[in-house]
């Protein structure tokens, strides 16, 4: 037999909660006193015992299970966070996006207009070659491989 105080030294709690705990389990009236002092028998020691150790492990269950959320709160803040940041950034690569697009269509813009200017270039040039081959005129190729001297001749 034990009394509360060696119980509650076991235990690791005050001589209190003993008393608490006795009272919550009816233990009261089974108690024996032994001069100023309440002896606890073996069988109420385990139930003292095991109601304590009920209340530790919810108490580190509630205290697991808190430590649990706030991990899980933080690891969405943070996933949150990087959504919101890769978004504006998907914003930003779409801007750029349209920025390279209008610079591709103003250069095949430009592009078409060259090759516009270039085919009209040659078919005036062809043009000015038949009308120098119909006239009998040389080209300015047959004079440059005459050289100066051939412009004197016929």
């Amino acid at each position: 037999m034990k009394t509360i105080k060696q119980i509650a030294e076991e235990i690791g709690v005050s001589k209190q909660a003993i008393r608490n705990q006795i009272a919550k389990l009816g233990l009261q009236n089974s108690l024996r006193k032994t001069a100023n002092q309440f002896a606890i028998d073996e069988q109420q020691e385990a139930l003292i015992i095991e109601a304590f150790s009920k209340k530790l492990q919810n108490e580190s269950a509630n205290t697991l299970q808190s430590g649990l959320t706030t991990a899980l709160q933080s690891s969405l803040c943070f996933v949150e966070q990087e959504n919101e940041f890769l978004r504006r950034q998907l914003e930003e690569k779409d801007e750029q996006l349209k920025a390279k697009d209008g610079q591709l269509e103003s250069l095949t813009s430009a592009l078409e207009h060259t090759t516009a200017s270039l085919h009209a270039a040659q078919a005036l040039h062809a043009g000015t070659l038949q009308k120098q081959i119909a006239d009998g005129e040389p080209s300015t190729e047959t004079a440059k491989k005459k050289g100066f001297l051939g412009l004197f001749r016929k």
